[in-house]
């Protein structure tokens, strides 16, 4: 089959993309989030799911050759496990859950996440030590918004921002724990019937953008200030947060 011909479609989708690929090379903080709503400006949110995810998969292979000596063991130890459970229990129960409701919950706690750290003077306290218990749940919370909404973003960085680790092991231990969650759902949204020909097809003509947005994400990262890294990434989560929220009030 064909690909979508639309030009708006692609007036939306070729810059969702690159702000994808670039938040995936460990740039912009929960800018990954933007892809699925820019996307589904023009098509239908399950349409979109489905469209990018394969793009998705491209970017974290770029991401995992580029991190692969990168990273937070301990803390992909901690979150890995929890995300994969998220996951599981974000496809069974993805019938009767709201993806509204979703939206709405994860961006109130990030918006709070943020706020606490702007207003509370959190920046500069001290890094955190890792907590296995408060990194399964934002783990497994993770895993679950991804699967239900593509919100694992603000759950993930909810648990790994405290830690403060440096921008370029933050990077990767992100690009690790998102290439895992984003392969494992691959089957469960075949099962759900979220890839069809049109879609694959529409996915390969904007795939050639996916590994360059990545690469050049992955090049800021290795270049920027770790403060100035840290609080584009809050300000980053804050505005995801918004768009969230404002997802949520609005589809209720």
């Amino acid at each position: 089959m064909m690909p979508l011909t639309d030009p708006f479609f692609y007036i939306c989708a070729i810059p969702a993309v690159i702000m994808v690929g670039v938040a995936k090379g460990g740039f912009g903080g929960g800018l990954a989030l933007v892809g699925v709503p820019m996307l589904s400006l023009a098509i239908p949110p399950v349409q979109a799911a489905g469209i990018l995810l394969p793009i998705l998969l491209v970017m974290d292979a770029v991401g995992l050759f580029s991190y692969r000596a990168i990273y937070c063991r301990k803390t992909l130890l901690i979150l890995v496990p929890a995300g994969l459970m998220g996951i599981l229990f974000g496809y069974f129960t993805a019938a009767v859950i709201s993806e509204t409701l979703v939206r709405l919950v994860t961006g109130t706690i990030a918006l709070i996440f943020v706020a606490d750290y702007w207003f509370g003077k959190k920046a500069s306290k001290p890094s955190k030590p890792h907590n296995v218990i408060f990194g399964g749940i934002w783990g497994a919370i993770s895993g679950t918004t991804s699967f239900l909404a593509h919100a694992g973003g603000p759950p993930f960085q909810m648990y790994v921002l405290p830690l403060k680790l440096a921008p370029p092991v933050m990077a990767g231990t992100a690009v690790i724990f998102f290439a895992i969650i984003n392969f494992s759902k691959v089957v469960p949204y075949y099962a759900l019937g979220q890839f069809d020909s049109q879609n694959i097809t529409t996915s390969l003509v904007l795939l050639p953008i996916a590994p360059l947005a990545t690469l050049a994400g992955i090049k800021i990262v290795r270049h920027i200030n770790k403060k100035m890294f840290y609080n584009i990434t809050y300000a980053g989560l804050f505005g995801v947060a918004l768009k969230l929220i404002w997802d949520g009030i609005t589809g209720l």
